[in-house]
This record gives structure tokens, sequence and C-alpha cells, in this order.
């Protein structure tokens, strides 16, 4: 096992900063009395708030032309797993790591679970792979894996989903994501309807092997690496294969997978409606699916789909239980210091939804006041909640300035010498 960051330097660390925290978080505090919100209350639900980490973001991503990797970055998934145990020793609320497989496959799973929990991780969803062709592998999903034309195909992706559930069920977790990168690039080369018909057939074998406490949640995505149309496109088409499959398939939300100017809130909200609504994969993007670092373009709209969110936790929403994950890739950056940075940007939507003062803004929608109901979404929005995430932070034996901790660590030059460069992504991406 590496070296983690040591607990020493984070109390050393946050000893230098603790005093301006609680200056800064009593002022809050006050400000927020004003308003009868009772700070320690948004902060033990801030130390509550867990997202989890994708095993191949901690790996430096790429483009279609390249892939620069980084120093000392993990070559495996045991490796991958001393990264984000350093993330979560830092950050305190990414306690569950989501893998990919075939990338993370090992040959001894009850091994891969002994070392999560000497690490204090956990497993969140299981997410398969029939995106692409694996080494030897005897049938191609160049043409789709499971609406394939060719029935082999599909048997080979329904069999890889079914393996990724009895591997998930050694490692304790509950999810199987699907996503698949079905579809076509010309006009006329597919049936849109049979095609669909063969995706649903191939995901009914695989909902028959889910075990009656599990989900299975279906990712969409608008376009890439199938250019013309997409067999699971749209939430539409989401909705319309969770509903064919039955109450344990639901849909996953990935921010960057929408059509531009989409209104992913109300999609949300539709989705939590129907309890549909699975979980979400959380980024940024500026174009397409370019899984930027989350809230790093769009913070308020990442607010506003945390308004809907808290929202239906106020509410009781009956069946209402998402999954939250990052989902990015790091091209010019040190995976885990984004990491930490994007989880503390979905954390800080999520404690600015939280005052929201909803007694309001049920008055003013009620009365069609639409500039009063704005209003009371920016107010929430524009308070400075910065005090209350590190509070939370300090609180667990976490750190008060996250990244700050961490460079002092030196943690990738510490551990240069156990990880020489292979040459290989061992994130599995390009």
């Amino acid at each position: 096992m590496t070296q983690r960051i040591d607990k020493s330097l984070i109390a050393e660390q946050n000893a230098k900063l603790e005093g301006f925290l609680q200056e800064d978080y009593a002022a809050l505090g006050n400000k927020l009395a004003r308003d009868n919100i009772n700070i320690e209350e948004i902060t033990a639900k801030a130390a509550a708030f867990q997202i989890a980490v994708p095993s191949w973001g901690t790996g430096t991503g790429g483009t279609r032309f390249a892939r620069f990797p980084g120093k000392s970055e993990p070559r495996n998934i045991f490796e991958k797993l001393e990264d984000c145990a350093v993330i979560n020793d830092l950050s305190q609320c990414t306690e569950r790591v989501s893998p990919h497989f075939p990338w993370d496959k090992v040959d001894d799973f009850t091994e891969l679970k002994q070392t999560s929990d000497a690490l204090g991780l956990k497993w969140d969803s299981i997410n398969s792979n029939t995106f692409q062709d694996q080494p030897n592998q005897e049938h191609s999903f160049k043409y789709g894996s499971l609406s394939n034309t060719s029935e082999a195909s599909r048997e080979l992706a329904i069999q890889h989903n079914l393996d990724c559930i009895e591997w998930g069920k050694i490692l304790g977790s509950k999810t199987l994501t699907v996503w698949v990168g079905d579809g076509s690039n010309h006009p006329g080369q597919q049936h849109f309807q049979s095609a669909f018909e063969r995706y649903l057939n191939s995901m009914k074998k695989i909902y028959a092997g889910l075990p009656n406490d599990w989900e299975m949640h279906i990712e969409h995505k608008m376009f890439e690496p199938a250019f013309y149309s997409t067999v699971i496109q749209d939430w539409g088409s989401n909705i319309l294969a969770a509903m064919e499959l039955g109450d344990q398939a639901k849909s996953l939300v990935d921010l960057g997978h929408h059509a531009p100017n989409v209104n992913i809130e109300m999609i949300v909200s539709r989705l939590i409606q129907f309890k549909k609504l699975g979980g979400f994969h959380f980024n940024d993007s500026k174009y397409g699916d370019d899984d930027l670092d989350s809230g790093s373009l769009h913070p308020y709209q990442q607010f506003l789909i945390f308004n809907e969110l808290v929202d239906a936790e106020y509410r009781n929403q009956e069946g209402f239980k998402p999954n939250y994950m990052l989902d990015q890739s790091h091209n010019v950056t040190d995976p885990i210091e984004s990491l930490m940075n994007s989880a503390a940007s979905v954390q800080r939507s999520y404690v600015s939804a939280l005052l929201v003062d909803r007694s309001k803004l049920t008055e003013y929608q009620t009365n069609n006041d639409a500039l009063m109901a704005s209003n009371t979404l920016k107010n929430a929005f524009n308070i400075d909640v910065t005090p209350i995430l590190a509070m939370a932070r300090l609180q667990k034996g976490g750190a008060i300035d996250p990244i700050a901790t961490y460079r002092k660590a030196d943690y990738r030059t510490n551990i240069a010498a156990k990880r020489p460069s292979s040459g290989v992504s061992g994130s599995g991406i390009v």
C-alpha cells in the first residue's frame, strides 16, 4: 500500500486556518439566523452528503488525438483506490467509488473488496463497457452491442452485464449502470424501431438477472460515437426503456449528455415525479460531452438542479434516493485535485439549495410573482457557503483547504518510485 496523506499533516495545516474559519463560520451563522436558519443543522447535512468518485477519473483523460499521462498516475484498480482514499481523506464526502468493467476487472474480487475496506471506501454503481472491443474478443461491438444485428454480439454484451452484476455482489454494490454507444452514423444505416427493439430485448435479459434489492440505471447520450442516431439518445428514450423494463430500472442523468440549452432541471423534476430518477453523473460542458470539472462553467444550473433535488427531499418524495457520482476527464490538471474541487462544487450546490426559503418560494409561485420567485432562488445561490463546507470537513477529520494540504503533502512525488509509468492508460480512456 502506498503512502496516503498523513493525518498529522492535515491537522497541522488545519491549525493554521481554523481560527479564521471559526470567525467566518460565526459570521455566516449570524447572517443565516436572521432568516431562522440554523447553521449547525445545515452543516450536519453537508457532512452527511456523499458523492461517488469514478475509478477511471483518477487517471489522466485524453482527446481523440492524444493523451498526456500524468506523474505517478494509477495503473490498475488497486492504485486507483489508493488515490480515491486520498481524495476522501481530504474532502470527507467521497467515500464511494464507482468501478468500470472490464477496465477494473481483477482475478480475485474478494481481495479487491478487502482492499477497499482497509482504505475505508465503499462501492457505488457498477459500470459495464460494451462500447469497445477487448483484446481477443470473439464478436465485435463495432456496429453496436445490445442492439447489434448480430445475435452473437448481443449475447456477448448481455453476458458481460450479467458478469458485472456478479462482481458487484462481491463488492457490495447495489446498482448496475448501462451505457451503450449503439447507433448509426449514416441515414438509412439502421432501422430505428428494430434497433430499439433489439436493445430492449437484450436489456430484459439483463434485468432478469438483477437481485431484488438492486437497481439498473440507464444512461442516455445524445451523440458519440454514433453521430446520426443513438439508440438511447435522450431522456425520452431513457424513461421509455426504464418503464418497459420495470420498477428496478431507472434513468441516469449525465449533465453533458443533452442537447445545448436543454432544461435539465425540469427533466430531473419529471423523472422524480414518475419515480424514475436513478442518479447523476456530474460534470460540466461548453460544447458537448466535454466532461469538464463540475460547476466550472455553469454553477447556477447545477444549483437549479439541486433545487429540484432538495425540493424532493423536503417533501419526502416517494421513491427518491438518487446516486450522485462525478464523471470527468482531466486532460491538463491533476485528477485528484480536480475531483476534490468538483466534489466540493457539487456539495456547495446541495448546501445552497438547502438555504432556499421554500415557504416563500411556494407563495410567490402560487401568486405568479415571477420576479420574487426568481430572486428567492438567487438569494440562496449568492450566499457564500464556503465556511459550512470547510467546517463539515474539519468536523469529520478532513482538510479545511484540501488542495493546499494535498500539495503540501507532495503525494505524487512520494509515490513516484512505486508507480513507474506503464505508457498505458490505467483509466481505460484514450
